[in-house]
Protein backbone atom coordinates (compact mmCIF):
# COMPACT_ATOMS: atom_id res chain seq x y z
CA UNK A 1 0.00 0.00 0.00
CA UNK A 2 1.45 3.54 -1.14
CA UNK A 3 2.35 4.81 2.47
CA UNK A 4 0.76 8.48 2.08
CA UNK A 5 -2.70 6.39 1.87
CA UNK A 6 -2.92 6.68 5.78
CA UNK A 7 -2.92 10.70 5.17
CA UNK A 8 -5.57 10.70 2.94
CA UNK A 9 -7.47 8.40 4.78
CA UNK A 10 -7.87 10.68 7.50
CA UNK A 11 -8.38 13.80 5.11
CA UNK A 12 -11.35 11.54 3.82
CA UNK A 13 -12.94 11.30 7.18
CA UNK A 14 -12.32 14.84 8.57
CA UNK A 15 -14.03 15.46 5.21
CA UNK A 16 -17.40 13.49 6.50
CA UNK A 17 -16.94 14.82 9.66
CA UNK A 18 -16.82 18.18 8.45
CA UNK A 19 -20.55 17.81 6.38
CA UNK A 20 -21.94 15.87 9.95
CA UNK A 21 -20.88 19.06 11.72
CA UNK A 22 -22.21 21.25 8.64
CA UNK A 23 -25.60 19.47 9.07
CA UNK A 24 -26.27 19.55 12.67
CA UNK A 25 -25.09 23.30 12.54
CA UNK A 26 -28.05 23.83 10.60
CA UNK A 27 -30.40 21.81 12.05
CA UNK A 28 -32.89 19.03 10.83
CA UNK A 29 -35.31 21.07 8.63
CA UNK A 30 -32.07 22.14 6.96
CA UNK A 31 -30.81 19.05 6.65
CA UNK A 32 -33.97 17.86 5.38
CA UNK A 33 -33.50 20.18 2.83
CA UNK A 34 -30.61 19.29 0.79
CA UNK A 35 -31.16 20.14 -3.39
CA UNK A 36 -29.72 18.58 -6.12
CA UNK A 37 -29.63 22.24 -7.29
CA UNK A 38 -26.94 23.11 -5.17
CA UNK A 39 -23.50 21.48 -6.44
CA UNK A 40 -22.24 21.23 -2.96
CA UNK A 41 -25.12 19.03 -1.57
CA UNK A 42 -24.86 17.25 -4.98
CA UNK A 43 -21.57 16.23 -3.97
CA UNK A 44 -22.44 15.14 -0.03
CA UNK A 45 -25.30 13.39 -1.79
CA UNK A 46 -23.07 11.10 -4.03
CA UNK A 47 -20.95 10.92 -1.39
CA UNK A 48 -22.77 9.57 1.23
CA UNK A 49 -24.53 7.02 -0.86
CA UNK A 50 -21.24 6.22 -3.57
CA UNK A 51 -20.67 2.48 -3.96
CA UNK A 52 -17.90 0.29 -2.41
CA UNK A 53 -16.71 -1.07 -5.75
CA UNK A 54 -15.34 -4.38 -6.41
CA UNK A 55 -13.17 -4.62 -9.53
CA UNK A 56 -12.43 -8.00 -10.72
CA UNK A 57 -9.01 -7.83 -12.69
CA UNK A 58 -7.14 -10.36 -15.21
CA UNK A 59 -3.64 -10.47 -15.34
CA UNK A 60 -3.52 -12.33 -18.49
CA UNK A 61 -3.58 -11.89 -22.25
CA UNK A 62 -2.14 -9.80 -24.49
CA UNK A 63 -4.37 -6.68 -23.55
CA UNK A 64 -4.49 -7.08 -20.18
CA UNK A 65 -1.51 -4.67 -19.37
CA UNK A 66 -1.03 -6.87 -16.56
CA UNK A 67 -4.55 -6.21 -15.10
CA UNK A 68 -4.57 -2.30 -15.67
CA UNK A 69 -7.16 -2.55 -18.67
CA UNK A 70 -9.34 -3.44 -15.93
CA UNK A 71 -8.94 -0.47 -13.77
CA UNK A 72 -11.70 2.31 -13.03
CA UNK A 73 -10.48 6.00 -14.59
CA UNK A 74 -11.26 9.28 -16.50
CA UNK A 75 -12.59 9.50 -19.50
CA UNK A 76 -9.72 12.34 -20.21
CA UNK A 77 -7.20 10.34 -18.29
CA UNK A 78 -4.15 11.16 -20.75
CA UNK A 79 -5.21 14.60 -20.58
CA UNK A 80 -6.72 15.68 -23.59
CA UNK A 81 -10.86 14.86 -24.67
CA UNK A 82 -9.99 12.79 -27.69
CA UNK A 83 -12.00 9.29 -26.80
CA UNK A 84 -10.39 7.58 -29.92
CA UNK A 85 -6.75 7.59 -28.21
CA UNK A 86 -7.69 6.04 -24.53
CA UNK A 87 -7.03 2.59 -26.31
CA UNK A 88 -3.90 3.30 -26.58
CA UNK A 89 -2.35 5.64 -23.98
CA UNK A 90 -4.01 3.39 -21.73
CA UNK A 91 -0.76 1.35 -21.53
CA UNK A 92 1.79 3.74 -21.56
CA UNK A 93 3.01 4.69 -18.12
CA UNK A 94 3.18 8.39 -18.55
CA UNK A 95 -0.85 8.53 -18.15
CA UNK A 96 -1.57 6.56 -14.82
CA UNK A 97 -5.35 5.52 -14.27
CA UNK A 98 -5.78 7.21 -11.51
CA UNK A 99 -9.47 6.22 -10.33
CA UNK A 100 -12.46 7.82 -10.83
CA UNK A 101 -16.34 7.53 -11.18
CA UNK A 102 -19.12 10.07 -12.86
CA UNK A 103 -22.32 10.78 -10.79
CA UNK A 104 -25.24 12.64 -11.46
CA UNK A 105 -27.85 13.50 -9.14
CA UNK A 106 -31.83 14.22 -10.36
CA UNK A 107 -34.61 15.15 -8.16
CA UNK A 108 -38.05 14.79 -7.75
CA UNK A 109 -39.97 16.24 -4.13
CA UNK A 110 -40.17 12.38 -2.75
CA UNK A 111 -37.07 10.91 -4.32
CA UNK A 112 -33.47 11.55 -5.66
CA UNK A 113 -32.10 9.74 -8.66
CA UNK A 114 -28.63 9.26 -8.19
CA UNK A 115 -26.44 7.66 -10.85
CA UNK A 116 -23.06 6.42 -11.27
CA UNK A 117 -20.55 5.64 -13.68
CA UNK A 118 -16.84 3.55 -13.79
CA UNK A 119 -15.31 3.83 -16.95
CA UNK A 120 -12.45 1.40 -18.45
CA UNK A 121 -10.50 2.84 -21.64
CA UNK A 122 -10.48 -0.74 -22.87
CA UNK A 123 -13.21 -3.65 -23.28
CA UNK A 124 -10.86 -6.15 -23.84
CA UNK A 125 -11.22 -10.35 -24.26
CA UNK A 126 -7.93 -12.70 -24.67
CA UNK A 127 -10.54 -15.33 -26.92
CA UNK A 128 -10.73 -15.26 -30.22
CA UNK A 129 -13.99 -16.17 -30.26
CA UNK A 130 -14.96 -12.40 -28.74
CA UNK A 131 -14.73 -8.66 -29.64
CA UNK A 132 -12.95 -5.64 -27.87
CA UNK A 133 -14.09 -2.03 -28.00
CA UNK A 134 -12.18 0.84 -27.65
CA UNK A 135 -13.61 2.80 -24.33
CA UNK A 136 -16.33 1.09 -21.68
CA UNK A 137 -18.94 2.43 -19.42
CA UNK A 138 -21.11 0.51 -16.96
CA UNK A 139 -22.62 1.98 -13.93
CA UNK A 140 -25.85 1.85 -11.43
CA UNK A 141 -28.84 4.00 -10.54
CA UNK A 142 -29.73 4.23 -6.70
CA UNK A 143 -32.85 5.26 -5.51
CA UNK A 144 -33.16 7.46 -2.09
CA UNK A 145 -36.38 8.06 -0.87
CA UNK A 146 -36.16 11.83 1.06
CA UNK A 147 -37.94 10.72 4.29
CA UNK A 148 -37.18 14.18 5.90
CA UNK A 149 -33.30 12.97 7.27
CA UNK A 150 -30.04 14.24 6.42
CA UNK A 151 -29.40 12.02 3.56
CA UNK A 152 -33.03 10.14 3.10
CA UNK A 153 -32.89 6.03 2.57
CA UNK A 154 -31.97 4.02 0.25
CA UNK A 155 -34.29 2.07 -1.24
CA UNK A 156 -33.50 0.42 -4.64
CA UNK A 157 -30.84 0.28 -7.35
CA UNK A 158 -30.74 -0.72 -10.99
CA UNK A 159 -27.50 -1.32 -12.64
CA UNK A 160 -26.05 -1.83 -15.91
CA UNK A 161 -24.20 -4.77 -17.65
CA UNK A 162 -23.52 -4.18 -21.17
CA UNK A 163 -26.94 -4.29 -22.91
CA UNK A 164 -28.99 -5.16 -19.89
CA UNK A 165 -30.28 -3.82 -16.41
CA UNK A 166 -30.71 -5.76 -13.15
CA UNK A 167 -32.45 -4.72 -10.04
CA UNK A 168 -31.89 -4.68 -6.64
CA UNK A 169 -33.65 -4.38 -2.98
CA UNK A 170 -31.38 -3.58 0.12
CA UNK A 171 -32.62 -5.78 3.06
CA UNK A 172 -35.49 -4.21 4.42
CA UNK A 173 -36.81 -2.41 1.69
CA UNK A 174 -40.86 -1.81 1.51
CA UNK A 175 -40.64 -2.06 -2.21
CA UNK A 176 -41.24 -4.94 -4.83
CA UNK A 177 -41.25 -6.07 -8.40
CA UNK A 178 -43.67 -4.69 -11.27
CA UNK A 179 -43.01 -4.93 -14.89
CA UNK A 180 -39.49 -6.55 -14.14
CA UNK A 181 -38.42 -8.87 -11.52
CA UNK A 182 -36.29 -8.65 -8.63
CA UNK A 183 -32.40 -9.95 -9.26
CA UNK A 184 -31.67 -9.91 -5.53
CA UNK A 185 -30.40 -7.99 -2.68
CA UNK A 186 -28.28 -5.11 -2.86
CA UNK A 187 -25.48 -5.67 -0.09
CA UNK A 188 -24.31 -2.88 2.26
CA UNK A 189 -20.83 -2.44 3.78
CA UNK A 190 -19.10 0.22 6.19
CA UNK A 191 -16.88 2.80 5.49
CA UNK A 192 -16.51 6.05 7.17
CA UNK A 193 -18.80 5.19 9.77
CA UNK A 194 -22.15 4.85 6.97
CA UNK A 195 -23.34 1.88 5.29
CA UNK A 196 -22.67 1.72 1.31
CA UNK A 197 -23.73 -0.31 -1.26
CA UNK A 198 -21.28 -2.72 -2.85
CA UNK A 199 -21.03 -3.17 -6.28
CA UNK A 200 -18.62 -5.36 -8.60
CA UNK A 201 -17.27 -5.54 -12.33
CA UNK A 202 -16.33 -8.35 -14.17
CA UNK A 203 -12.88 -8.68 -15.47
CA UNK A 204 -12.26 -7.46 -19.71
CA UNK A 205 -15.98 -6.53 -20.58
CA UNK A 206 -17.00 -4.87 -17.06
CA UNK A 207 -20.62 -5.77 -16.68
CA UNK A 208 -21.70 -4.30 -13.36
CA UNK A 209 -24.10 -6.00 -11.19
CA UNK A 210 -24.30 -5.89 -7.23
CA UNK A 211 -22.26 -7.66 -5.42
CA UNK A 212 -21.76 -10.34 -5.12
CA UNK A 213 -23.96 -10.94 -8.08
CA UNK A 214 -20.43 -10.22 -9.73
CA UNK A 215 -17.30 -10.46 -7.19
CA UNK A 216 -13.75 -10.99 -7.53
CA UNK A 217 -12.08 -13.96 -8.41
CA UNK A 218 -8.41 -13.94 -7.53
CA UNK A 219 -6.95 -10.54 -7.91
CA UNK A 220 -9.00 -7.19 -7.84
CA UNK A 221 -9.29 -3.68 -6.72
CA UNK A 222 -11.83 -2.72 -3.97
CA UNK A 223 -12.69 1.13 -4.56
CA UNK A 224 -13.80 3.72 -1.88
CA UNK A 225 -15.32 6.82 -2.92
CA UNK A 226 -13.92 10.13 -2.03
CA UNK A 227 -14.23 13.87 -3.14
CA UNK A 228 -10.86 14.48 -3.52
CA UNK A 229 -8.62 11.49 -3.73
CA UNK A 230 -7.86 9.87 -6.84
CA UNK A 231 -5.50 7.14 -6.27
CA UNK A 232 -3.80 4.53 -8.52
CA UNK A 233 -3.82 0.79 -7.37
CA UNK A 234 -0.03 -0.08 -6.77
CA UNK A 235 -1.01 -3.79 -8.12
CA UNK A 236 -3.83 -5.55 -9.40
CA UNK A 237 -4.63 -7.01 -6.38
CA UNK A 238 -4.73 -3.54 -4.44
CA UNK A 239 -7.83 -3.89 -1.68
CA UNK A 240 -7.83 -0.46 -0.60
CA UNK A 241 -8.33 2.23 -3.54
CA UNK A 242 -9.97 5.50 -3.30
CA UNK A 243 -11.78 6.99 -6.37
CA UNK A 244 -12.66 10.82 -6.70
CA UNK A 245 -16.62 11.42 -7.59
CA UNK A 246 -16.92 13.75 -10.23
CA UNK A 247 -20.07 15.70 -11.40
CA UNK A 248 -21.59 14.80 -14.85
CA UNK A 249 -23.26 18.07 -14.39
CA UNK A 250 -19.89 19.56 -13.26
CA UNK A 251 -18.93 23.03 -15.65
CA UNK A 252 -17.62 21.55 -18.55
CA UNK A 253 -17.97 17.79 -17.34
CA UNK A 254 -19.30 15.22 -19.19
CA UNK A 255 -22.83 16.56 -19.52
CA UNK A 256 -21.39 19.59 -21.23
CA UNK A 257 -19.13 17.97 -23.61
CA UNK A 258 -22.12 15.62 -25.06
CA UNK A 259 -21.73 17.75 -28.40
CA UNK A 260 -17.98 17.16 -28.88
CA UNK A 261 -17.25 15.28 -31.25
CA UNK A 262 -13.73 14.13 -30.41
CA UNK A 263 -15.31 12.41 -27.07
CA UNK A 264 -18.74 11.57 -28.52
CA UNK A 265 -19.11 9.81 -32.12
CA UNK A 266 -22.77 10.51 -31.99
CA UNK A 267 -25.75 11.47 -28.72
CA UNK A 268 -24.48 9.71 -25.91
CA UNK A 269 -21.82 6.94 -27.65
CA UNK A 270 -18.20 7.69 -26.45
CA UNK A 271 -16.19 7.99 -30.12
CA UNK A 272 -13.31 4.69 -30.52
CA UNK A 273 -11.50 3.40 -33.19
CA UNK A 274 -9.59 0.52 -33.75
CA UNK A 275 -6.30 1.60 -33.44
CA UNK A 276 -3.63 0.76 -31.04
CA UNK A 277 -3.91 -3.22 -31.52
CA UNK A 278 -8.00 -3.40 -30.57
CA UNK A 279 -9.37 -6.54 -31.65
CA UNK A 280 -5.88 -8.45 -32.33
CA UNK A 281 -6.50 -12.16 -31.60
CA UNK A 282 -10.13 -11.54 -31.86
CA UNK A 283 -12.86 -11.25 -34.09
CA UNK A 284 -12.72 -7.86 -34.08
CA UNK A 285 -12.94 -4.49 -32.58
CA UNK A 286 -15.94 -2.43 -32.75
CA UNK A 287 -16.17 1.13 -32.97
CA UNK A 288 -18.25 3.84 -31.06
CA UNK A 289 -19.41 1.19 -28.53
CA UNK A 290 -19.18 2.37 -24.86
CA UNK A 291 -22.33 4.70 -24.10
CA UNK A 292 -22.50 7.56 -21.28
CA UNK A 293 -25.81 7.19 -19.08
CA UNK A 294 -28.10 9.22 -21.59
CA UNK A 295 -27.28 6.72 -24.11
CA UNK A 296 -27.99 3.27 -21.41
CA UNK A 297 -30.26 0.85 -23.00
CA UNK A 298 -31.25 -2.49 -22.02
CA UNK A 299 -32.56 -4.21 -25.09
CA UNK A 300 -35.39 -6.06 -23.85
CA UNK A 301 -36.88 -3.69 -21.44
CA UNK A 302 -39.63 -1.47 -21.87
CA UNK A 303 -38.32 2.11 -21.16
CA UNK A 304 -36.45 3.48 -23.84
CA UNK A 305 -32.85 4.30 -24.38
CA UNK A 306 -30.85 6.73 -21.30
CA UNK A 307 -33.91 7.09 -19.51
CA UNK A 308 -32.35 5.28 -17.12
CA UNK A 309 -30.41 8.66 -16.13
CA UNK A 310 -32.77 11.12 -18.17
CA UNK A 311 -36.15 9.51 -16.94
CA UNK A 312 -35.29 7.64 -14.11
CA UNK A 313 -39.27 8.35 -12.59
CA UNK A 314 -40.54 7.01 -15.72
CA UNK A 315 -37.65 3.44 -15.58
CA UNK A 316 -38.89 3.13 -11.93
CA UNK A 317 -42.07 3.44 -11.79
CA UNK A 318 -41.83 0.41 -14.98
CA UNK A 319 -39.23 -1.51 -12.68
CA UNK A 320 -40.69 -1.53 -8.80
CA UNK A 321 -44.18 -1.39 -6.81
CA UNK A 322 -43.69 2.05 -4.66
CA UNK A 323 -45.81 2.26 -1.31
CA UNK A 324 -44.59 5.67 -0.35
CA UNK A 325 -45.51 7.25 -4.11
CA UNK A 326 -43.19 8.34 -6.39
CA UNK A 327 -43.58 12.05 -7.68
CA UNK A 328 -43.80 12.58 -11.18
CA UNK A 329 -42.47 15.98 -11.48
CA UNK A 330 -39.15 16.36 -11.79
CA UNK A 331 -37.25 19.61 -9.21
CA UNK A 332 -33.93 19.28 -10.81
CA UNK A 333 -33.22 17.29 -13.76
CA UNK A 334 -30.54 18.66 -16.15
CA UNK A 335 -31.06 16.10 -18.39
CA UNK A 336 -34.31 17.41 -20.03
Amino acid sequence: MNVDRPRRRLAGLLTRLLAAAVLLHAGSAAAAALSARNAEDRALLALRWAPVHHQDTDVTGRHSLAGAADYVSAYDFDGDLDARNNWDHAGDPAYPLSAHAYHSVVETDTHWFITYLFFHPRDWTDSFFDTEHENDAEGVLLVVARDGSAYGTLKAAVTVAHTDFFSYLPAGSDWSGNAESIDGTLSMAQFEGEAHPVTAQEAKGHGLKAWPYYKINGDGVIYYPSLTQAEVPSSADDRDVRYRLVDIFGPGGMRDQRNNPSLFASFGSFAGDTSGGCGAGAIGCSTNSANAPWGWDDHDDLPGRGQLATDPVALVSNYFRIPEGLAQTYTYNPYR
